[in-house]
């Protein structure tokens, strides 16, 4: 991958939920590469090169979208490693959540989540938040450069 693409990581193990944000990103014109990790073990694994990701290229995602409650380690441990790491801190952590708990939202935050999101009941608000939520940050927003 090139450093002028801009990859989004979707952790996320809710296969719907993927397939839904997939779709909405298609549908929305939104090309960018999107890899997949369903839980936050893959996740880490997958962003910081090792395990069966020790051999990609150390690119980091432009973008990152988080679901909070994932299998094997959870959303907010995902974020903590992330903004403690120098390589990663600065990768935009967007939180895509149905957690309606104030705690996360304020957990969030405080470990350095760029956005907040809660993810719609309806299938229609889902996808216009999503849709909403690619435009901005992959679109509008100027991405931080990547380091060589």
């Amino acid at each position: 991958m090139k450093y002028t693409e801009l990859e989004v990581l979707l952790i996320e193990d809710d296969p719907d939920d993927v397939e839904l944000t997939l779709h909405t990103f298609a549908a929305a014109r939104i090309t960018n590469p999107v890899h997949i990790a369903r839980d936050g073990q893959e996740a880490l694994d997958y962003i910081f090169c090792r395990g069966t990701h020790a051999l990609r290229e150390a690119v980091p995602p432009r973008l990152i979208l988080l679901d909070l409650k994932l299998p094997k380690i959870s959303g907010l441990e995902v974020l903590r490693q992330i903004k403690a790491d120098p390589r990663t801190k600065g990768i935009p952590v967007v939180i895509l959540t149905s957690s309606r708990e104030e705690r996360d939202l304020i957990e969030g935050y405080k470990l350095g989540a760029n956005s907040y999101i809660q993810k719609p009941v309806d299938f229609a608000q889902f996808q216009k938040t999503i849709c909403e939520m690619g435009y901005y940050w992959l679109v509008l927003n100027q991405a931080k450069p990547v380091a060589d």
